[in-house]
């Protein structure tokens, strides 16, 4: 490794430098569960990053209103159907949860628009909020103001592929298919409409967390991209303390949270909920986590004051942030929101299955969990950088560093070559910046060996590589700011 000195960005503001338009469209759809609600509130420090046009009040096999009619109701689930049983409701949060994170997001966003001129305004995030299907799980029968909107976008004249996220169910994603299928269906041009909505979709999903991609999407909407995360989210989620590596855990512990992000940092990191921070969300009896009384024997383990809850869905949205990995297209490549494997029975399904393990030298094996948890102590710091946004000026808090190649992030090379590649790194805050570069075997063919000196990389290709492989390059530039931050670049080698 070597400390070079940075360039600094003639302009103000972070990146993005790219227009607005330019950014991935997104939508999100939400069962109001306290990790979605942490999710949420870290979701709203990244918005710069893409574009949000829907929020979207959803139902879960967790969380449902009921139908005010005192129907009973059983999950279609295995899990929940012998958990609850017959509920005619199920610890629903209501429809203001997010209005409400807004309202304290406004109150910060004049300070984050000094670090980032992308962040949307609170008016317009308003605007936003719509109410999905939400009487029961699965419900997608009747037509909700949400599922309508998420038709809308669906069928605008925008080309631009939209991410569907699924915190919850997908059943309010299934109501906005289903109603375009019943508009269309009978038309001439049906199979026209139906190949562009298949190629403008794409759903990020959280496990299963009701039947309707089963039942309807799947079925009707066969070529519709599914990001399938069932596993790597849960390093991300309740049972961290079991899954994340060690060396991570510092970072959600209670030292660190209250410090760096929970106290002290404005009204939205105020309302995170965290261990033992005496909060109680409302609907939900079975958030007794702030209750300081419960900390020790919990169902998770034992925890301390503002030790980390859950942010289980938080890989849907990092999935779409640019730091340089080039994975948004590429969900093989791996990046923050995890990697996946294509489906064996399906070219449209990518799932973090075993083929999207990665090698956790902590455990000495392939880790399925570790595709994600490679990334935790660099997502903490970036996430305590920007709660610093919301009450720090530009010229007190830290920015992450840019990283290019000049050489691009695809390059060609002969089995046995050695490629010299130029590096830069820009640091918005004038700090030096770490350059260091490592080879991302699991997700290409191969290890190329990476030697970092100045500001070259010298990337060596084994003798033995072959012809079509490729040979993943990460050139990771981490800032001596506090907290440190990191950008990167991929580079992808084509064997010729």
């Amino acid at each position: 490794m070597k400390k070079i000195l940075v360039i600094i960005l003639s302009v103000g503001l972070l990146s993005p430098i790219f227009a607005k338009e330019n950014l991935p469209r997104t939508i999100v759809t939400t069962d109001g569960e306290i990790d979605d609600v942490d999710t949420f509130i870290r979701m709203l420090l990244y918005s710069n990053e893409f574009h949000l046009e829907g929020l979207v009040y959803s139902s879960s096999m967790w969380h449902y209103k009921g139908d005010g009619k005192g129907t009973l109701f059983t999950s279609e689930m295995e899990m929940t159907k012998k958990m609850y049983g017959a509920k005619t409701d199920l610890r629903w949060p209501g429809v203001q949860w997010i209005q409400d994170l807004l309202k304290a997001y406004a109150e910060v966003y004049p300070n984050l628009i000094q670090h980032a001129k992308n962040y949307p305004s609170p008016a317009y995030l308003n605007s936003l909020v719509k109410v999905g299907n939400i009487d029961f799980e699965g419900e997608m029968e009747k037509i909700t103001p949400g599922s309508e909107w998420i038709k809308a976008k669906l069928l605008d004249n925008n080309p631009e592929a939209i991410y569907l996220q699924a915190w919850g169910g997908t059943n309010t994603i299934a109501r906005a298919l289903k109603s375009i299928e019943e508009a269309y269906s009978k038309q001439k041009d049906w199979p026209i409409i139906q190949e562009k909505i298949s190629r403008k979709a794409i759903i990020y999903t959280v496990m299963d967390q009701d039947a309707t991609y089963k039942k309807y999407i799947g079925q009707h909407w066969p070529k519709i991209r599914v990001f399938y995360n069932a596993r790597q989210f849960a390093s991300f989620a309740y049972p961290w303390k079991r899954v994340m590596p060690k060396v991570a855990q510092p970072y959600f512990e209670g030292p660190y949270m209250s410090k760096n992000i929970i106290l002290n940092h404005g009204p939205l990191l105020k309302m995170y909920y965290a261990y033992g921070d005496g909060q109680k969300q409302e609907g939900d009896d079975e958030h007794i986590h702030g209750d300081p009384s419960k900390l020790k024997n919990a169902q998770w383990g034992s925890f301390v004051p503002y030790d980390f809850i859950s942010e289980g869905d938080s890989p849907a949205f990092l999935h779409l942030v640019d730091v340089g990995l080039n994975n948004l297209n590429n969900p093989s490549y791996g990046g923050w929101g995890g990697r996946f494997a294509p489906a064996k029975d399906n070219p449209y399904r990518y799932e973090d299955n075993e083929k999207a393990a990665d090698f956790n030298p902590e455990v000495g094996k392939l880790d399925i969990n570790y595709s994600q948890t490679r990334w935790l102590i660099a997502l903490q710091e970036d996430f305590a950088a920007r709660a610093d946004w919301c009450v720090k000026s530009f010229k007190e808090a830290n920015h992450a560093p840019q990283i290019t190649v000049r050489e691009g992030m695809k390059v060609y090379a002969q089995p046995g070559q050695s490629l010299t590649l130029n590096l830069l790194a820009i640091d918005p805050d004038k700090n030096e910046v770490t350059l260091t570069g490592w080879p991302y075997t699991e997700a290409g063919s191969g290890t190329a060996d990476i030697q970092i000196t100045g500001n070259k990389a010298l990337v060596k290709i084994p003798a033995n590589a072959q012809k079509g492989e490729t040979y993943h390059v990460i050139i990771e530039g981490k800032d001596h700011g506090s907290p440190s931050l990191r950008g990167y670049r991929r580079v992808v080698v084509n064997i010729l």
